[in-house]
């Protein structure tokens, strides 16, 4: 089957499986946010912390973690993860906020601990297809036994609409 690439960068084809060979670089995501192309981004704030619960992030664009803070009047400090090469800790003044500016793959649970539970509001979708069983098994790694983990995902015909992710129905 042929397979072409429009401007946005979306492969198109009769097969509807087009995305599945696509790979998001760093660089391409990192422009995402320098160029203001962030319609995944929510400006609300976090009710999970709101809720008083601990949060931890993972972001590998550090203009996104401090445009965070910033939108939410958080302050923060901002710290070396030593076992992350180049990696951050952005972290709330209060602690219940911890966000890391790294590649998710970066993170382990001598790093991050264990978690009870996991709200995945978007990252499933931006993690490149042939990645996936790599998020899946981090994601179980850094859970502890019986934690619970919501998804939030989308389903949409790719050769229809424009968007930055990809579909769910080629979840590993």
């Amino acid at each position: 089957m042929e397979r072409s690439a429009d401007p946005s960068g979306l492969l198109r084809g009769s097969d509807g499986g087009a995305q599945k060979d696509r790979v998001v670089t760093k660089e391409e995501w990192l422009q995402k946010w320098e160029m203001g192309n962030i319609g995944f981004h929510r400006e609300q704030g976090h009710p999970l912390a709101d809720m008083g619960h601990s949060v931890v992030g993972v972001e590998v664009s550090e203009q996104a973690l401090k445009e965070f803070f910033s939108e939410h009047n958080l302050p923060y400090c901002e710290e070396p993860v030593p076992e992350i090469p180049g990696g951050k800790l952005f972290q709330s003044t209060s602690g219940n906020i911890s966000l890391y500016c790294c590649s998710i793959y970066d993170l382990s649970s001598s790093i991050v601990g264990k978690f009870d539970g996991v709200w995945d509001r978007g990252a499933l979708v931006a993690v490149n297809p042939c990645d996936r069983q790599r998020y899946v098994s981090l994601m179980i790694n850094l859970m502890e036994k019986n934690s619970s983990y919501l998804l939030v995902t989308v389903s949409y015909d790719p050769n229809k609409h424009k968007a930055f992710g990809f579909n769910h129905a080629i979840v590993v």
